[in-house]
């Protein structure tokens, strides 16, 4: 793995306080359910099952759906995100608001408990966002913080962030997100990713529920914790359990013959419309704001930075050129059955500020591919053809249609002769390790978001300190980025988030193409699976229940 990159190289420092933010956030709603903490779980059990991968426990060692889906059952959050809408309120906490631009103040309920008994206090949230810090791992959030100067805890309820730049519109749903998992300071180590097995044997939880019995990948299986004082109060079933499957067509069996009661991520689009005439089961869809998107690594990929023949201008002519060749429709409707809809900008449709800044700048200026238009480009750039272009996919994270996919795009880049493409496979865990390492030159990624927030599809991928790792850098990107997100005016913020999708466009970090809605399919009798499958796009075991 890459050496940890410096957390701190973020440009909102530099942006100046344009007003105080007076959000204020109370416990006075309480979303799913009870916020005394005193109901128990219904009862009875249910058995979900799953493609996703777990690469680890730790909030500070991962930042996949198949992780953060374990962790949104397992921790408390400081904020969360009620059922059915995107907006946090607190969750452990009792209030959280800017008690000046640059302090973001939360108070805890008083009498938290872990599962352990352990008691939970801001001691632990310091140390939650400390380690983050600290540890930084390549597939960590760890960027997420990138806005956090420091973290006090004056009392045992009492947590102050303290921010570099005032007025961050975002903050309060980055304790929502990935890196706000809060964790027991007693068995989390400090400074290094701590073992899953640690984690369970510590009974580090103080979420929904509890895990009881963990096999990384196989089988996961939890109960309802009567300690939880949440916004999502108690659960409405008691008992989980979560089956790993290799294969989508064994998870698709499973739900038609009982064996699961609820299939989540990921069967194939032919599967889906396959279950849709099965009077057994009931296929539930929800907002979507999963993207689709090949990244391209600025020093690995033909003529980039670390190449022999390195030069920036012929790469970006590369870029263009598969811009121009993508044949997003295709795609949607012949891999995924109309599923997924074409994507022709980094931040989705249905977000404040999206665009479709891709779709003028390349190919038919339509939304369609233009192999003339890609040829010209190439050649006007002096880049000999065909173009050699090592794409990688992976096989397990991202439903099992991710093969026709990509052979699909391999074709459409193919077709003209303008490039040669060698399409290769990995397996998530190896993938995950591997993408940040600079092992691939262009390759494939999902985005389920952290908050439903179009700053959540710009910050980490697009800052010269990103999650991708591909060495992407645009003083203007970074500036833009840093306004946007201190912008207290809507429609001076949408404004600003226009304009940095405009310039991405114009580098082609990334390549996007589609954009996905969630899918659960669950037996007869299941319910609850429309109440999670919501805008924040988080699924939250303790709605579902069998009726």
């Amino acid at each position: 793995m890459s050496a940890h990159r410096p957390l701190h190289a973020r440009p909102w420092a530099a942006v100046a306080s344009v007003a105080t933010l007076a959000l204020t956030l109370s416990a006075c709603g309480n979303g799913g359910g009870s916020n005394d903490g005193d109901g128990n779980a219904a009862g009875g059990s249910l058995t979900i099952g799953t493609t996703d991968k777990i690469t680890s426990l730790d909030p500070a060692g991962s930042y996949d759906n198949g992780s953060f889906a374990v962790m949104n059952q397992i921790y408390p959050f400081l904020l969360n995100t009620p059922l059915g809408s995107p907006d946090v309120e607190p969750d452990i906490a009792a209030s959280a608001e800017f008690t000046s631009p640059t302090e973001y103040t939360v108070t805890l309920k008083p009498g938290l408990k872990w599962a352990n008994g352990h008691d939970l206090t801001s001691s632990d949230v310091k140390f939650t966002f400390d380690r983050q810090v600290a540890i930084a791992d390549d597939n960590g959030p760890s960027s997420l913080l990138w806005n956090l100067d420091s973290v006090d805890a004056p009392d045992d309820t009492t947590v102050v962030f303290h921010l570099k730049s005032g007025n961050d519109q975002t903050f309060p749903q980055v304790l929502s997100s990935p890196v706000g998992p809060i964790v027991d300071e007693e068995v989390f180590d400090a400074d290094a990713v701590t073992p899953d097995q640690t984690i369970v044997d510590g009974k580090a939880f103080a979420g929904q529920y509890t895990i009881t019995s963990y096999t990384m990948n196989e089988l996961v299986s939890y109960a309802a914790y009567d300690g939880y004082q949440g916004l999502l109060g108690a659960p409405k079933t008691a008992e989980i359990n979560v089956k790993y499957f290799a294969d989508a067509s064994n998870l698709k069996l499973e739900i038609e013959q009982g064996g699961v009661d609820v299939a989540y991520r990921s069967l194939s689009a032919t599967d889906i419309e396959s279950l849709e005439g099965n009077d057994d089961v009931e296929v539930v869809n929800g907002p979507g704001g999963e993207i689709r998107y090949i990244v391209f690594n600025f020093d690995t990929m033909p003529y980039g930075a670390k190449t022999p023949e390195a030069d920036a201008a012929k790469a970006l002519a590369v870029r263009q050129a598969a811009a121009d060749l993508i044949d997003r429709d295709i795609i949607a409707d012949q891999v995924y059955k109309g599923t997924y809809t074409p994507l022709y900008s980094y931040v989705p449709d249905g977000l404040t500020g999206a665009t479709e800044s891709l779709k003028d700048l390349y190919g038919d200026g339509k939304g369609g591919p233009d192999a003339a238009k890609a040829e010209k480009t190439l050649s006007d750039a002096g880049v000999e053809t065909p173009v050699v272009l090592n794409l990688q996919y992976s096989n397990d994270h991202y439903g099992p249609s991710s093969g026709d996919e990509y052979a699909l795009i391999k074709d459409q880049l193919e077709a003209t002769g303008l490039f040669t493409v060698n399409l290769q496979t990995t397996e998530w865990v190896q993938y995950s390790k591997d993408r940040s390492s600079d092992v691939y030159p262009a390759y494939q990624l999902g985005w389920f978001p952290d908050y439903s927030d179009a700053d959540n599809y710009l910050t980490p991928f697009f800052l010269t300190e990103n999650f991708l790792a591909n060495h992407y850098s645009n003083k203007t990107v970074d500036d833009l980025i840093a306004q946007q997100g201190v912008e207290t005016d809507p429609a001076k913020r949408a404004e600003l988030i226009g304009q940095i999708q405009d310039t991405v466009a114009a580098d082609l970090s990334t390549l996007p193409f589609l954009q996905g809605a969630q899918t659960a399919v669950v037996r007869k009798g299941v319910t609850g699976a429309a109440d999670t499958l919501d805008a924040s796009f988080k699924f939250r075991y303790g709605a579902l229940a069998q009726g």
